[in-house]
């Protein structure tokens, strides 16, 4: 298995279909020992015990910098070590760039961007004294192709940032023996856009995917166990695309 002995930590993995869980049931089968963080009304602890015996949940709000040193600080009490971060945990909302206020900025930017540092900081103090560690941030094609199909221009921003700053945080840790690397999914049936896309859209949407279908929640997590994994050993600063072909470049 790909990560016996791993212990992997995901930051929004509480929610049945999304990304984060689909990445924690994939990491589980590999063998790891899966940490889901969540917000207190997820229940990241009942997410972990659906996982199987041995899997943890954590309550933690990634905004919230104390919050996240003080779940770091609870798993490596438990479980000594942590092998992975997937900094999974994002908002997005339906906004026209005239149309987003301060609030609306703070809470999407808040979520994806100040919580993959937040989190990253607290894991990283951790990663460098084993001299080994893999971060992978889950950005999105909307960074890539300026928009995606429901979020607004300033989850676009919030995503790209994701990737400017993985790529930074990949040319100062690597010589620590920490890998930093992106996913960025396209379009993925999960809860965030079920039912909010029109029949006729969605047609117009799958002729623009050369695969001809939506990616599920697996096909992204099993990417991200890949960058997770030592078949990723020599990869860092990596942007992998997981959309079907909705954007070659």
């Amino acid at each position: 298995m790909l990560l016996t002995d791993k212990v992997a930590l995901i930051t929004g993995g509480a929610g049945p279909n999304g990304l984060g869980f689909a990445t924690a049931k994939m990491m589980a089968a590999q063998g790891a020992r899966v940490v889901i963080l969540d917000l207190e009304r997820a229940d990241p602890a009942a997410a972990a015990a659906r996982l199987g015996e041995g899997h943890l949940g954590v309550v933690a709000d990634v905004t919230d910098k104390v919050s996240c040193d003080a779940a770091v600080r609870q798993v490596l009490e438990k479980v000594r070590r942590i092998d992975v971060l997937v900094n999974n945990a994002g908002i997005t909302q339906p906004r026209k760039v005239a149309e987003i206020t301060a609030a609306d900025y703070d809470a999407v930017l808040d979520v994806s961007l100040r919580g993959t540092l937040h989190m990253s900081q607290a894991v990283l103090p951790a990663m460098r004294a084993q001299k080994s560690g893999s971060i992978v941030c889950i950005s999105s094609v909307s960074a890539q192709r300026g928009g995606g199909i429901l979020g607004g221009p300033h989850y676009s921003a919030a995503k790209a940032g994701v990737l400017g700053l993985a790529r930074a945080m990949a040319r100062e840790v690597g010589i620590d023996g920490v890998r930093v690397n992106c996913v960025t999914p396209g379009l993925i049936a999960t809860d965030i856009n079920k039912g909010l896309i029109p029949a006729d859209r969605m047609a117009g949407i799958l002729e623009q995917i050369p695969l001809a279908r939506i990616g599920e929640p697996a096909d992204v997590a099993g990417c991200v166990v890949f960058l997770a994994s030592d078949l990723s050993r020599y990869c860092t600063g990596v942007t992998l695309d997981v959309n079907g072909g909705m954007l070659i470049h």
